[in-house]
């Protein structure tokens, strides 16, 4: 459901997006037809009036989060599988500790390098690239090859949830609080939420891809497995871009 409406609404944008650019086009509607019924949809920067009911989209993502930690959790936290039984560099609980702390570390350094540092996209996805290829080396030396991959997974998708309800909710509850009072919604607040969610359409696909990797020992349990990993990230991305412009 989460992966779904994120796409939706991705798609819904840049169809507008298309339009605005458009002369002939402007202000026009997207029209849609499914289910046997035909759909209208209209953006609107700043309703006037405010519509009585908002729906929000928002506990699909949490549930998402919730459920896969607890099972990540139960399996590999309290299962001993975070680490290889032989030969291994670190204990269990240290391992846990380092996996809890790169869960936190992760999205502040995604939100210090795409939030902050990089205005670019292209250098932005540059440097977070070398970031997860350095990190999926890292991984596979401490960690057994199945947890390496899914912590990586673990924090794209604490990324996505963090960015759903500390910078996309925050920023939709602020604009509608400048509606209620007259005011225009503050635009570039309002485009920092966009490239929020934007993000999360690229983080999505290599993160399914990753939470499933542990059905597949060729991958987690190739010898070069680090780059196994990070080729996943590179190719989810490259997957998304295309299913963006579907």
């Amino acid at each position: 459901m989460w992966v779904g409406t994120t796409y939706y609404f991705t798609w819904l944008d840049g169809r507008f997006t298309e339009l605005e650019k458009s002369e002939e086009e402007k202000g026009q509607p997207v029209w849609m037809v499914h289910s046997g019924g035909f759909y209208r949809v209209e953006k609107q920067k700043a309703p006037q009036p405010l519509p009585l009911n908002l729906h929000w989209f928002r506990w699909e993502a949490a549930l998402t989060w919730m459920s896969g930690m607890t099972l990540f959790i139960m399996v590999y936290y309290m299962g001993g599988l975070m680490i290889n039984l032989e030969e291994s560099r670190i204990s269990n609980n240290t391992a846990i500790g380092l996996s809890v702390g790169l869960l936190i570390a992760g999205w502040l350094v995604y939100d210090l390098v795409l939030g902050r540092l990089f205005r670019s996209e292209f250098v932005g996805a540059t440097v977070s690239f070398i970031l997860i290829t350095v990190l999926s080396w890292f991984l596979v030396r401490d960690f057994s090859g199945r947890a390496a991959f899914l912590q990586l997974g673990s924090m794209f998708g604490t990324i996505m949830v963090a960015n759903v309800w500390m910078r996309i909710l925050p920023a939709q509850r602020r604009m509608v609080a400048a509606l209620k009072e007259g005011k225009p919604p503050d635009a570039a607040e309002a485009l920092r939420a966009k490239n929020a969610s934007k993000h999360n359409t690229f983080l999505a696909v290599p993160t399914v891809f990753i939470m499933i990797s542990n059905h597949f020992p060729i991958a987690y349990g190739h010898r070069y497995n680090w780059i196994v990993l990070s080729g996943v990230v590179l190719v989810g991305w490259i997957a998304a871009r295309l299913i963006r412009r579907a």
